[in-house]
């Protein structure tokens, strides 16, 4: 399967940052998925022994719109416009979870997406459908300087 590109200081998989879930996904081009597994550390809990909504989410948010690359390449980046997470069970910290993500419709500018979160018996903790959306220019031009830093990068 092949890797997909990472950033420096992304929250989720960013490599130079220091509190990043430093994720890695992958392309299985034969289930039209991308995959990532990760362990989150119980400094991410909500609860003891639990993984923060927020960092459930932001996990989806991220895989699910990952999907889009699949199609359209490693610069096909879009933003969440709207994201629907549906939490089935608590996501437990310091576990191994596989987070998955789709394209359900993609055009040019937008795509249906949608995402899991799985434990290693296959349980589903999370799952979410999204609206993502090319930026704006504006946005996009922004992001220039951060390019030569979204590449894949060694392990």
């Amino acid at each position: 399967m092949k890797k997909q590109a990472s950033s420096r200081t992304c929250f989720v998989c960013g490599r130079q940052n220091d509190i990043s879930l430093k994720m890695n996904w992958y392309e299985d081009h034969e289930s039209q998925q991308v995959r990532a597994t990760v362990t989150v550390p119980e400094h991410f809990n909500g609860y003891p022994g639990v993984v923060h909504g927020g960092i459930v989410t932001a996990i989806l948010d991220e895989t699910s719109g990952r999907a889009v690359m699949l199609k359209s390449g490693q610069d096909a980046l879009m933003v969440a416009l709207k994201l629907e997470v549906l939490f089935r069970r608590p996501t437990p910290t310091g576990t191994p979870l596989t987070a998955t993500g789709r394209v359900i419709k993609q055009s040019a500018n937008r795509a249906q997406v949608a995402g899991e979160i799985r434990l290693p018996d296959g349980s589903l903790t999370a799952e979410c459908k999204a609206v993502v959306v090319r930026p704006p220019p504006e946005i996009m031009d922004s992001w220039e300087a951060e390019k030569p830093f979204w590449k894949v990068y060694d392990d």
